[in-house]
């Protein structure tokens, strides 16, 4: 007797196999370089960082947008230029950046809301940092023939 899959559960595995295989390239070192990078040098962050939460709620939103950046990397590979790509996950990408933006806003002393705007470009930069990377490498990967 045979087990009946359906093509959406083949789907799910198949990206968690790709998901795992992309997420062995970057280091918990590189995530807290970069963290510190955009969030520690900014008076506006670095007392938010201090807190181990805040910290791990950076980690979470980079590790979504680098395996959205690789996920949409195979457009890339297929000619298609970046801007084009990003205008695909454009919706992703943006919910991306408000939650860490409203996160760091929550968990601010308050004097977040007077700089929100120069807050809000660092965490778009942050992600679009990692959406970046993800996207190279994603697109070394396809290269290589390893997705």
């Amino acid at each position: 007797m045979n087990v009946v899959t359906t093509f959406n559960e083949k789907r799910k595995e198949k990206q968690l196999k790709y998901e795992k295989s992309v997420l062995r390239e970057i280091s918990l070192k590189a995530l807290k370089e970069r963290v510190t990078q955009f969030f520690g040098s900014s008076d506006l962050t670095s007392s938010l960082i201090l807190q181990s939460g805040v910290e791990e709620a950076c980690y979470d939103v980079a590790i979504e947008a680098y395996l959205l950046g690789a996920h949409f990397s195979r457009f890339g590979y297929y000619g298609e230029d970046i801007e084009n790509v990003k205008n695909r996950c454009r919706k992703e990408e943006k919910h991306l950046m408000d939650t860490l933006y409203n996160f760091l806003l929550y968990w601010g002393k308050g004097n977040e809301g007077i700089y929100s705007e120069s807050l809000y470009y660092l965490c778009e930069q942050y992600v679009d940092s990692w959406w970046m990377e993800g996207f190279r490498k994603g697109e070394r990967r396809h290269k290589l023939r390893l997705h």
